[in-house]
């Protein structure tokens, strides 16, 4: 067998994980209602009904992709935030370094979550359910945080300045969106340290 032959047959889950990414990168950048089925299926050099025997759905293919961000988004998370870094007030500050290295107009449009919840109102639909989980666990991880910085400073309310944190997190990711990263979002980190400096202080 010829070995362009070999390299046209890839496995389902190798189709799979290539379709996905495909998708992934069309919804990200140009939006999920806005991209059909036709589009990811040519783009990805399937038929629409290979893509359909991988996906049961276009909503089944949305919500795998919203998972998909989720682990790598965990991952970032984790690692920009690990306790090699420092004290737990150090760590803190390092996210919104990392922050803002990701939110860099090349690497990022916006939120990929934050866009699906806008794109799904549907309490019930997979996405939005997978997205609202993912944040849920971004404010569990901030709530980590300020407890371990509650264990070394004073901090009266650990779980009130977690979600002050988070939302300078999430207003980063839109302002970003709207008007860049040199814009609002460039002042998160200042603003971070400003509300722990304050919170510390009593």
């Amino acid at each position: 067998m010829p070995d362009t032959a070999k390299a046209a047959r890839r496995s389902a889950v190798e189709t799979r994980s290539h379709v996905l990414a495909v998708a992934h990168r069309l919804f990200y950048w140009e939006g999920i209602h806005a991209t059909g089925i036709d589009r990811i299926a040519g783009e990805a050099g399937v038929a629409p009904t290979t893509l359909y025997r991988l996906f049961a759905s276009k909503d089944d293919l949305v919500a795998a992709y919203v998972a998909a961000n989720a682990e790598p988004y965990k991952a970032w998370m984790s690692d920009a935030t690990r306790p090699e870094l420092g004290s737990p007030r150090e760590r803190i500050l390092a996210l919104f370094d990392a922050l803002a290295e990701q939110t860099q107009p090349e690497l990022c449009r916006g939120c990929p979550f934050l866009m699906t919840l806008a794109e799904f109102p549907q309490p019930d639909h997979p996405a939005r359910v997978e997205a609202i989980a993912t944040k849920a666990w971004v404010r569990d991880h901030l709530r980590g945080l300020t407890a371990e910085l509650a264990q070394v400073e004073p901090v009266p309310e650990p779980d009130l300045l977690a979600d002050q944190l988070m939302v300078i997190v999430e207003g980063v990711y839109a302002t970003v969106e709207s008007l860049g990263a040199q814009g609002p979002a460039r002042t998160a980190r200042a603003l971070a340290a400003k509300i722990l400096d304050e919170t510390e202080g009593g």
